[in-house]
């Protein structure tokens, strides 16, 4: 089945990694897969630790948007790398859930091949978790379980900066 987190609200992220923790749990073999993300989140060492395979693209020092168009040639090429090893996961049957953190971000920003990533979400096989902001309708109508984080309030709104074990 397909799980989408999306909206402008907190807890994308943190609800991917409570399912791909859950899923670990139960015995499934997790690729959890941050497009967007280098690996500078708190919760790669943990997830690691208890057996899940993390990914994240390492290009991805800092915002899309303040990125020139070298850096972000660069990350679009290590997220369709990304994609690569996530479709040779489906085929392969070496894991029974993916989560794609910060897809959508990616998908909206054309960061990787759109048409391959419909293709690896839309085949089936495994559990899929997509994140990210304004999923897109093809997504939204196609997947089985939809969540929309909405903002009522958040720190960052008054000026407070993303706090390590908090946001990231």
């Amino acid at each position: 089945m397909i799980h989408i987190y999306t909206g402008d609200g907190k807890g994308k992220t943190t609800s991917a990694i409570g399912l791909a923790v859950r899923g670990a749990g139960a015995g499934m073999r997790v690729l959890f897969m941050q497009f967007m993300k280098n690996s500078d989140s708190s919760e790669i060492s943990v997830l690691e630790k208890i057996g899940i395979t993390v990914i994240c693209c390492n290009e991805c020092n800092k915002f899309a948007f303040q990125m020139n168009s070298d850096e972000l040639s660069a990350v679009k090429r290590s997220h369709d790398k990304m994609l690569n090893m996530a479709d040779s996961a489906v085929k392969s049957g070496s894991c029974d859930m993916i989560v794609f953190d910060e897809f959508f971000s990616a998908y909206n920003a054309n960061l990787l091949n759109r048409e391959y990533a419909w293709e690896i979400i839309s085949a089936g096989g495994t559990e899929i978790v997509l994140t990210g902001r304004n999923a897109p309708v093809l997504f939204t109508d196609t997947a089985d379980y939809v969540t929309v984080m909405q903002k009522i309030k958040h720190p960052f709104d008054s000026g407070t900066v993303a706090r390590k074990g908090v946001e990231y």
